[in-house]
């Protein structure tokens, strides 16, 4: 039967079908992620953007298609997750474009809206790599354009739109010798056929295919000793260690200073890293990076309004715990008695806990808040008969306790709000002692730590009286903002004098990525000259947001 208009209802149900079927294959997908650089996993990432696309299609009923193309854009956009769900969003970006006010499609729409999508993806990219998603998507455009010259079946459009798509992922290991190297194609561009097989099934009226077809991947998965894609890597290799994305939502005031404009935007963050990816639309910039000082680029993007959706990962620690998952399956460790689970955001810091005997240390804090599957997962990791969770921060402690469900074991969670609280309690763990009395002793030692904290300010405010400017830097006392000055130094000088008493003895300074070692050395010297009996700590925290973690006890 041929389909000669395309309207929204059978569009919905196509936009439905692919994402299924991206769900049923996402995993074989992470399976191929090589290239750029190991910042997640490429399936799971197209995954959760084009289902967060569907579920805003799912609450659209309209027969209009390019209402419908507009309202998976918009979920698209806004649940975007890594390097190829953000080039996923785009191509449906420009392809909702392509289609603006139809109320039904063509083939000559069809191919229109298929070679919009490709114009807005590569301008989004700053450095487009061919072999890759962008190649894929700009094949299938190109054959949609030719095929529609005499062609009125939208069926068989898309049978030959798939068909080219296919061929071109095939080609992918050409264009990227790292892919021939591994003997994979590309994995972006495979979650782009699996979405238009999706497409073609739901338009088709048939079912599903039962699983992607891919010979190299297949290969590789079912090898027994066959290295992962990953393996090809070395984690030295990363330059740029953090996979960085975040929101924007823009703001008036922030405008009236700053007018955003996205060229000069991207360009500005092309200087703070690499595999950037930039769009925006009235509302909101998206953003993802790959940098060394996610700090920086969040300055940046605070100019133009709130931060919003922000994730930061570590790609070294990420990389290096998948090359060595295979040996870990192959030998399964035996269960240590006891293991610790603590949330920290910066090297220096999960440096720091590490060396006090922490297993595992989640990347996260006050900017990037870990899933309970999150803390569930780095639990099992732990792989020891009792495991005790630090979450270091007041809007982690319930994700920790629901994780406490879930995992398997015996799991203690100490609600410690604060990074100091978090030394603190480790520091009084003993491994010959049960769990219940490790939990009381740590619960105990986690009260006595005062923390302070240096941070600057995203917006004019007034609270407890005291009236902030934005940008000015803020000091923070056990949570109550205490203090605002536009010097950093005076606002820890002032800070200081609500913190520290005379009946303290221990300061421990953790020093965040944005301070300089000379004016930790000037901070220093200013303490031993004006707190003459307290013994100084520094450590180089490397953490974001906050320039200063002060612990006083």
């Amino acid at each position: 039967m041929a389909v000669q208009k395309l309207d929204g209802i059978t569009f919905s149900q196509m936009v439905l079908t692919g994402a299924h079927h991206l769900t049923n294959n996402a995993k074989k997908i992470d399976a191929l992620n090589v290239f750029p650089v190991p910042d997640g996993d490429t399936g799971t990432n197209m995954n959760l953007s084009m289902t967060s696309g569907a579920n805003e299609v799912k609450k659209n009923k309209s027969e209009n298609i390019s209402e419908v193309a507009a309202a998976f854009s918009k979920g698209l956009l806004m649940g975007a997750r890594g390097n190829s769900g953000v080039i996923l969003s785009q191509i449906f970006r420009g392809f909702a474009k392509g289609m603006e006010k139809k109320a039904s499609l063509t083939t000559d729409d069809l191919a229109i809206a298929f070679d919009t999508g490709v114009q807005t993806a590569y301008k989004a990219v700053m450095k487009p790599v061919e072999g890759t998603i962008l190649t894929v998507a700009k094949d299938a455009a190109k054959r949609a354009v030719e095929i529609a010259k005499t062609e009125d079946d939208i069926i068989v459009m898309l049978e030959k739109v798939l068909q080219e798509a296919k061929a071109s992922l095939k080609r992918t290991p050409d264009l990227l010798p790292v892919l021939k190297e591994v003997g994979v194609v590309d994995s972006g561009g495979q979650g782009l056929v699996t979405v238009y097989e999706g497409f073609l099934a739901a338009l088709k009226g048939e079912e599903l295919p039962e699983d992607i077809d891919t010979v190299e991947m297949d290969n590789m998965i079912n090898a027994e000793h066959h290295k992962s894609a990953q393996d090809f890597m070395d984690t030295s290799d990363i330059e740029f260690g953090y996979c960085t994305e975040f929101m924007v939502k823009f703001e008036d005031d922030k405008l009236k200073e700053n007018p955003f404009d996205e060229t000069d935007f991207r360009n500005e963050l092309s200087e703070h890293g690499d595999s950037l990816l930039v769009v925006s639309d009235e509302d909101v910039v998206k953003v993802h990076v790959h940098t060394e000082y996610p700090g920086n680029v969040l300055t940046i993007g605070q100019r133009h309004g709130s931060l919003i959706n922000m994730k930061i990962e570590n790609m070294r620690e990420q990389h290096t715990a998948i090359v060595g998952e295979k040996a870990q399956h192959e030998t399964p460790k035996e269960k240590a008695e006891f293991g610790i689970v603590t949330v920290a955001m910066g090297s220096g810091l999960k440096t720091l806990f590490e060396s006090l005997g922490a297993t595992v240390v989640i990347e996260g804090g006050q900017t990037m808040n870990p899933s309970t599957q999150d803390i569930t997962e780095a639990i099992n990791k732990a792989n020891a008969k009792n495991v005790i969770v630090l979450p270091n921060n007041k809007n982690i402690v319930m994700a920790a306790e629901q994780a406490q469900e879930l995992a398997e074991g015996n799991v203690a969670v100490i609600a410690t709000k604060t990074i100091p609280q978090g030394i603190s309690a480790l520091l009084v763990f003993h491994p010959e002692e049960s769990l219940e009395t490790n939990k009381n002793n740590m619960t105990e030692a986690s009260s006595f730590v005062k923390t302070g904290q240096i941070t600057y300010a995203v917006r004019d405010t007034q609270i407890d009286g005291i009236s902030i400017e934005n940008g000015n830097f803020m000091g923070i006392a056990d949570g109550k903002i205490v203090t605002t000055h536009k010097e950093r130094f005076e606002a820890v000088k002032q800070l200081f004098q609500e913190l520290i008493t005379e009946d303290d003895e221990i300061l421990t300074i953790l020093f965040g990525e944005d301070v300089t070692e000379e004016e930790v050395n000037s901070l220093v010297s200013y303490v031993e000259e004006n707190y003459e009996d307290i013994e100084i700590e520094v450590h180089n925290g490397n953490q974001p947001i906050y320039s200063y973690i002060f612990s006083v006890e």
